[in-house]
């Protein structure tokens, strides 16, 4: 088959390499019909995100079921299938929780430390050794791990572009306004107007927020985020976004909060001394505007991947404005059910973000004018045969 490997940073080619294969009784082997781009696969691609061998990358993805292990009961041969990004057993006491990203058996490098050189929380599909080194969808066939638990069935009559994003984005920007018990009413400010800031906003307004506001430095973004989530936007890169927000809330800052950014911000010389310095990687910049942007006794929801530690974190700011802070990987699993709902019943629209369709052949290029910020580049989709 045909796939995506990751070689080195900035080198990703598609390459001829081995069909995968049922490994266990509850394996599925999928035939990837669509598949994406998404901003923490830049982590990798840009080499902030450690892998030494090369890797099929990808963690977006659905397709058609192709092989069923023999202890899988729930799906057969051509079922259309959605797959979430986490690789979790359904059996730990962490996936019996609901919080499948954190599952104790799909990664062999699990541990209860966790940090970027520590053992790590659950598998992810196509993202380092360091998180199972499993291969992900960015392929034409991909090996899914307890596909017993993972993938859902497309209902019939949705195309792929109007489902593949329960994969990853829409359930993280769920997961973000849902950990920031949002109220109707209330004023959402996400920072980052890319694919998971812009499914944030879409899901506050299902969820009653009265205003929704998008910041970033891209006006290409800015416009999507007007367009796609009615939202009210300001270019932090020429305004003062801080006080915009504060002016829309009679003084006193944003209910809620989202970082949709994470560590891929941009960086002063000094910053990137200082990262050297403390062995960080990226800044924390975005939860930086967050935590002065919300109000006294708000609520911050991180959504941006972090990979590390970082010096000066405003703890002090955190304690005096009393502000609740809630991170993580969205448990996809927890929520694709309800989502896939919404989807059919025409509460939340997922296709619009689109900007490029290509097939896998070209993803060196979408990788660069993703990565890069061309050809005002929110959304890759990527079809592998094509």
């Amino acid at each position: 088959m045909k796939a995506a490997i990751f070689h080195k940073p900035k080198d990703i080619r598609v390459e001829q390499v081995e069909d995968p294969r049922l490994e266990d009784p509850r394996d599925i082997i999928l035939r990837v019909t669509s598949t994406a781009i998404c901003g923490s696969d830049l982590h990798i691609y840009s080499g902030a995100f450690p892998q030494l061998r090369p890797m099929a990358l990808g963690h977006e993805f659905m397709g058609v079921v192709e092989e069923v292990g023999k202890d899988v009961k729930n799906l057969a041969p051509g079922d259309r299938v959605v797959v979430p990004f986490p690789i979790a057993c359904g059996g730990c006491w962490f996936c019996s929780h609901e919080l499948p990203t954190q599952c104790e058996n799909s990664n062999p490098n699990y541990g209860p430390d966790g940090g970027l050189l520590r053992n790590k929380g659950g598998a992810l599909f196509g993202y380092t050794d360091l998180y199972g080194g499993y291969n992900g969808g960015q392929a034409e066939y991909v090996r899914v791990p307890y596909g017993d638990v993972g993938p859902r069935r497309v209902p019939d009559g949705l195309s792929d572009e109007q489902v593949l994003f329960l994969s990853d984005i829409l359930p993280t920007g769920y997961s973000g306004v849902i950990w920031s018990k949002l109220k109707p009413g209330e004023t959402v400010a996400v920072f980052g107007c890319g694919p998971v800031g812009l499914m944030a906003m879409k899901v506050a307004r299902v969820l009653g927020a009265a205003q929704v506001i998008g910041v970033d430095i891209q006006d290409y973004r800015l416009a999507m985020a007007r367009e796609v989530a009615s939202a009210q936007t300001f270019n932090i890169a020429r305004e003062d976004a801080i006080a915009h927000i504060r002016e829309l809330t009679e003084g006193r800052g944003a209910d809620v909060c989202i970082d949709a950014v994470g560590l891929e911000v941009d960086r002063s010389l000094g910053e990137k001394i200082m990262n050297v310095l403390r062995l960080q990687r990226g800044s924390i910049t975005a939860v930086e505007l967050c935590f002065q942007a919300v109000r006294r006794g708000g609520r911050v929801s991180i959504l941006g991947v972090y990979g590390t530690d970082y010096d000066n974190f405003p703890l002090g700011q955190m304690l005096d404005k009393a502000i609740n802070v809630s991170i993580g990987q969205a448990p996809v699993q927890a929520h694709i059910d309800e989502l896939m709902t919404w989807v059919q019943e025409g509460k939340v629209r997922l296709d619009d973000i689109i900007t490029h369709r290509l097939p896998l052949s070209e993803i060196a290029h979408g990788y660069k004018i993703f990565s890069e910020k061309l050809d005002n580049c929110v959304k890759v989709v990527l079809t592998p045969g094509a």
